[in-house]
C-alpha cells in the first residue's frame, strides 16, 4: 500500500442531486441547497487531511445516479486519467452512484488500479485506511441497497404517473400545441386563444383542399412561430430535436401531425412510450391498445366533425394541381362503378379552348381506348344538382321527424324499458310468492329449517339482483324522457349547405363520400351519414302512424337522379 504520508494529492469533490429539491425560488440563486451542504461537508473532512496540493470541484445538479452518463462524473473521469486527479471525495455512496455495478467496478477496480483513493464520509470508507477497509464486502452491499432504493422509487413513481393518466390528467412537461397549462393546476389544460386559433385555421384550410405543404408555406409566409418558437416566446424551457434553425419555420409534417392529433376534439392520450426500467433510458413505443385514452378530457379546439372529414381527406391520394393553390372540389372522390378505381382528372385542348375530363385509367375496350370518360364541368353540374335534391329532401325529413315526435325513436327506447321493467316486477312478484310458499312448506314439513334457510338466502338475493335492476331501469326512463334526441343531428351537417349554389372542395368533403361513374355516364352519389339516412328511411316504412309516408323515399340514382 502506497504511504499515504508521502502522496500528495489533487482532491475531487463530487456532490449530486437527482433534481433541484424545490428551494431555487430565485433565479439568482444557482443551484440546490443539497449542494451546496454536501461541498460544505467534503471541504470541511478534507481540512483535516494531509498532504492535498488542490482540490477540485464536480457538480451534477439534477442528474439522476441511475447511471454514469453525469456530465460532471465524466469530467472527472477523464481528469483521472490522465493523472490530474488522485483522490475522490464524496459524502456518501448515494451521491457516486445507485447502480451497483457499474459502482463497484469504479471503487473496487477501477480506482485502485489507477491509484486513486477514494472517500465515502458518511459511509466511513477510506481506501487507505486498513482498519476500515478490510470488510469491502460492505460496499457492494451498501451499493446493492441504493440500487434497490432506485428501482423502488422508480416502481412507485411509474405507478404514480399510471395512476394520473388514468384520471385524466396531463403529466407532460409540455402542453400540445394550442394549449397551455392551468396556473392553479397544472395538470388541467386549458385553451390557448391565440394558438388555437392558429389550430383552426390549419383544419379550415384542409378542408378547403390546401395540402399540408401549401398551409405550411402560408403560416410561414404570414411570419407565424411555429410550434417549437411559440413555446420558447411563452418562457418555456422547450427543446426538440427537429430544430436545426436559429428560427424553426412550419413544415408539411408539423401540420399533418397537428391534422392527425385527437388532443384538439378534447381527447386524451398518453403512455405511448416507455422505457423498459429505470436503468435503461432509450425509450420505445407501446402498441396502442396500451395507451391511456381519456375522452373529452378538455375543451376541444375542433369539433368531431371537422377532425373526421380531414382524417378522410388525408387517407385519399390527391395532388394540386400546379395551376392551383386547391384540389378540385371532387378529387379523389370520383371513382370507377366497374373496376373501383379513382378515376383521375385529365385536361384536353380542342379549338384553342381547355377542357377537363375524369378518365378510369383501367377500364379500355378491345382497342385499348379508355371507356369510361366524363366531362368534369358536366360531373360537377350534376353532382351539385343532387345535392341540393338531397338537402330538401333531408329538410322535408326533419319536418316529419318533428311531426312524429322525432320519428317515435323516444317512444321506442321507453317501450323497450316498459318491457324490461315489467319482467322485472314479475321477477320481484314470483320472489315474494315462492318465499311465502316456503313458510308453509315448513309448517307442512316439507322441508327442513336448513332448507328453508337456504331457498330463503336464494330468493333474497334474486328479489335484491331484481329490484336493483329495476331502479337502474326508473334511471334510464328518466333519462329518455328528459333527452334532447340527438339523433338526427347529422340532417344539421346538410342544412349548413342548404343555399349551395356552386361546389367547393369543403362542401364535397363534408357531404360526399363517393361519386360512382359508370360506361354509360350515369351518376351515383354516395353521401355521408348514408347509414343514418337508410335508418331513418327504414323507421319511417316501421312506423305505422305515418300513413302515406312511405312515398317520400327517393329513389336511387341513375344517370343523375337523386343520390341516396
Amino acid at each position: 500500500m502506497k504511504n499515504q504520508i508521502s502522496t500528495i494529492y489533487h482532491a475531487a469533490i463530487y456532490v449530486r442531486l437527482s433534481k433541484e429539491d424545490g428551494d431555487v425560488a430565485d433565479a439568482k440563486k444557482a443551484e440546490s441547497n443539497s449542494i451546496s451542504n454536501q461541498r460544505s461537508l467534503i471541504k470541511n473532512y478534507l481540512k483535516d487531511i494531509k498532504n492535498i496540493a488542490s482540490t477540485k470541484e464536480y457538480v451534477d445538479d439534477g442528474y439522476t445516479g441511475s447511471n454514469f452518463e453525469r456530465p460532471a462524473f465524466q469530467e472527472m473521469l477523464q481528469d483521472i486519467k490522465t493523472g490530474k486527479i488522485n483522490l475522490v471525495c464524496i459524502k456518501d455512496l448515494s451521491r457516486f452512484g445507485r447502480e451497483y455495478i457499474d459502482s463497484g467496478m469504479y471503487i473496487e477496480r477501477l480506482f485502485p488500479s489507477l491509484g486513486v483513493r477514494f472517500i465515502s464520509i458518511n459511509d466511513n470508507i477510506d481506501s487507505m485506511s486498513e482498519h476500515n477497509y478490510s470488510d469491502e464486502i460492505m460496499i457492494p452491499f451498501k451499493n446493492l441497497l441504493n440500487d434497490a432504493y432506485c428501482r423502488d422509487i422508480s416502481i412507485k413513481i411509474r405507478s404514480h404517473l399510471e395512476i394520473k393518466r388514468k384520471n385524466g390528467e396531463f403529466i407532460g412537461s409540455f402542453p400540445v400545441y394550442g394549449y397551455m397549462k392551468d396556473p392553479e393546476d397544472h395538470h388541467k389544460l386549458l385553451v390557448d386563444e391565440y394558438a388555437a386559433d392558429i389550430v383552426r385555421d390549419i383544419f379550415r384550410l384542409k378542408l378547403q383542399g390546401m395540402s399540408q405543404e401549401s398551409i405550411a408555406k402560408r403560416l410561414n409566409e404570414k411570419d407565424v412561430l411555429s410550434p417549437a418558437d411559440y413555446k420558447a416566446s411563452c418562457g418555456m424551457n422547450y427543446r426538440t430535436s427537429f430544430k436545426v434553425k436559429a428560427r424553426s419555420e412550419w413544415t408539411a409534417v408539423a401540420v399533418r401531425r397537428i391534422l392527425t392529433d385527437e388532443f384538439y376534439i378534447g381527447n386524451l392520450v398518453q403512455g405511448k412510450r416507455t422505457t423498459p426500467n429505470h436503468k435503461i433510458k432509450k425509450s420505445y413505443e407501446r402498441d396502442a391498445d396500451e395507451w391511456i385514452r381519456i375522452e373529452k378530457n378538455h375543451d376541444p379546439i375542433v369539433s368531431d366533425r371537422e377532425f373526421e372529414v380531414v382524417a378522410r381527406l388525408l387517407d385519399m391520394d390527391t395532388r394540386i394541381s400546379p395551376n392551383q393553390k386547391t384540389v378540385y372540389p371532387l378529387s379523389g372522390l370520383v371513382t370507377c362503378s366497374e373496376c373501383k378505381y379513382p378515376m383521375i382528372r385529365k385536361p384536353s385542348k380542342v379549338g384553342g379552348r381547355t377542357y377537363a375530363y375524369y378518365l378510369c385509367p383501367n377500364c379500355k375496350d378491345k382497342k385499348n381506348r379508355l371507356r369510361h370518360r366524363i366531362s368534369a364541368e358536366v360531373l360537377e353540374k350534376e353532382v351539385l344538382s343532387m345535392l341540393q335534391k338531397h338537402i330538401d329532401s333531408l329538410i322535408d325529413l326533419e319536418e316529419i321527424f318533428r311531426y312524429t315526435d322525432e320519428l317515435s325513436f323516444r317512444q321506442l327506447d321507453l317501450q323497450k324499458l316498459d318491457n324490461r321493467r315489467r319482467k322485472k316486477e314479475a321477477d320481484i312478484a314470483r320472489c315474494l310468492e315462492l318465499r311465502s310458499m316456503l313458510y308453509e312448506d315448513l309448517k307442512d314439513g316439507l322441508i327442513s329449517k336448513e332448507e328453508y334457510r337456504e331457498y330463503r338466502s336464494t330468493y333474497d338475493n334474486r328479489q335484491k339482483t331484481a329490484e336493483k335492476a329495476l331502479r337502474q331501469i326508473e334511471l334510464e326512463r328518466k333519462e329518455v324522457e328528459n333527452r334532447k334526441d340527438d339523433k338526427n343531428l347529422w340532417i344539421e351537417c346538410f342544412k349548413e349547405h342548404k343555399n349551395i349554389q356552386c361546389l367547393d372542395r369543403n362542401v364535397c368533403a363534408s357531404l360526399i363520400r363517393d361519386v360512382s361513374i359508370d360506361d354509360k355516364k350515369n351518376i351515383e352519389i354516395t353521401c355521408d351519414f348514408d347509414d343514418a339516412y337508410k335508418a331513418a328511411m327504414a323507421g319511417l316504412k316501421r312506423d305505422e302512424s305515418m300513413g302515406d309516408v312511405k312515398d317520400f323515399v327517393p329513389v336511387d340514382v341513375v344517370k343523375g337522379r337523386e343520390a341516396v
